[in-house]
């Protein structure tokens, strides 16, 4: 593999805002993972007119986006909605304590888990209602109790979706019932389900086409049904989420995992998403491979705290902080270039596990991922 190396000073860090100096002292106060650059402006993905509003597929470590159309139009995402509620749920603390629900709250049209008044429920099991039978009552009945009303559940939500950057979604309803103004896009909708599938509860949940929980007065085992089909009819499924509305229609995120590569799929309005998940999950499996990326060692000039005392300086050899790999097709490893961007300078003495750069990899001169480079010794 032919790589081109760069050594940027300051000046090219900061024309590089993906990865500027705050991008530095953000990454060391994170644990270290593989950081991907956005690759939504650039076209490095394939599109096809396939019969669905809006599409996409994405590789869940880097986000590297391999097929789509439309990935950005402002859709309606019907029970989608309630991956993050469910997400926000399971962040709590104390799932499994008890509590009644809220009589008004689970007076609500469309799928239900079945609470009843007087029902004692967990937040754990709430979040199985929501993500199985998607039940509207499960989740107005967890914003009741964690946000004290569905209205305050569903700020929480658009506050939520603020802080991990999805731009073009907004909340109006807790359960994902058509409301003006209640949008996704595919892309928001594969992002959020990168970061909750990060979370171990999220992840078991969704991926189970029956689990059995127990709410009532008193509260007793009983069985909830998995709406996800492709979770029988494609064997490398492992979640996600289903929606359906007159106005969104039909509505689907699903994940698969196979070869060490996990997929994230996503379709708005299709006609036929069960099929058309499982034929684009097949394209990318097949043309696709995780593929690692190479180490590129690189320095940086260390110099002493009183510099003009003693005169210290010596050089810093840096490493990538760990072993990435990255989605490719046959023959784009070929096209990869990476680039160095450090500090012009660090003073001494070298702090351990500090990350000092980062090397950015591009695919025919669009950034891909980059990766942080800490020092050797």
């Amino acid at each position: 593999m032919k790589l081109k190396k760069v050594f940027s000073c300051l000046c090219s860090v900061l024309l590089l805002s993906a990865l500027s100096l705050q991008a530095f002292a953000k990454t060391n106060e994170q644990a270290l993972t593989l950081s991907p650059v956005s690759l939504e402006e650039y076209p490095l993905y394939q599109k096809e007119d396939l019969s669905a509003s809006a599409y996409i597929v994405m590789e869940a470590t880097t986000g590297r986006v391999l097929y789509g159309k439309n990935i950005h139009e402002r859709l309606a995402m019907a029970s989608t909605t309630k991956i993050i509620g469910a997400l926000m749920v399971l962040e709590q603390e104390n799932l499994d304590e008890y509590f009644m629900v809220d009589s008004d709250a689970i007076q609500v049209e469309g799928s239900s888990m079945g609470l009843t008044e007087g029902d004692l429920v967990s937040l754990y099991s709430l979040a199985c209602g929501m993500m199985l039978p998607s039940g509207n009552d499960a989740a107005n009945a967890a914003g009741v109790r964690l946000y004290g009303s569905i209205d305050g559940f569903v700020e929480a939500m658009n506050q939520k979706a603020e802080e991990l950057g999805l731009s073009d979604t907004h909340y109006v309803t807790a359960c994902g019932l058509d409301a003006p103004d209640h949008y996704s896009t595919a892309f928001d909708l594969a992002k959020l389900t990168r970061i909750a599938l990060q979370n171990e509860d999220f992840a078991y949940i969704c991926s189970q086409s029956n689990m059995k929980v127990k709410f009532g007065d008193p509260p007793y085992e009983r069985w909830l049904k998995n709406y996800n089909r492709l979770l029988e009819l494609y064997p490398d499924c492992i979640g996600v989420k289903t929606g359906f509305t007159d106005d969104a229609g039909r509505c689907l995120v699903s994940a698969a995992e196979c070869d060490g590569m996990t997929l994230i799929c996503v379709t708005l309005n299709a006609q036929d998403d069960w099929n058309l998940h499982a034929s684009l999950y097949d394209k990318c499996f097949e043309s696709y491979s995780m593929t690692p990326l190479p180490d590129i060692p690189s320095s940086i000039t260390l110099a002493g705290d009183k510099l003009q005392e003693n005169g210290i300086e010596s050089e810093l050899m840096l490493k990538p902080a760990y072993e990435a790999s990255i989605p490719l097709k046959a023959g784009e490893s070929a096209r990869l270039t990476a680039t160095v961007l450090c500090e012009p300078f660090a003073y001494a003495p070298a702090q351990p596990g500090r990350v000092y750069a980062q090397t950015l990899f591009s695919l025919d001169g669009y950034p891909l991922c980059s990766v942080p480079m800490v020092a050797s010794s």
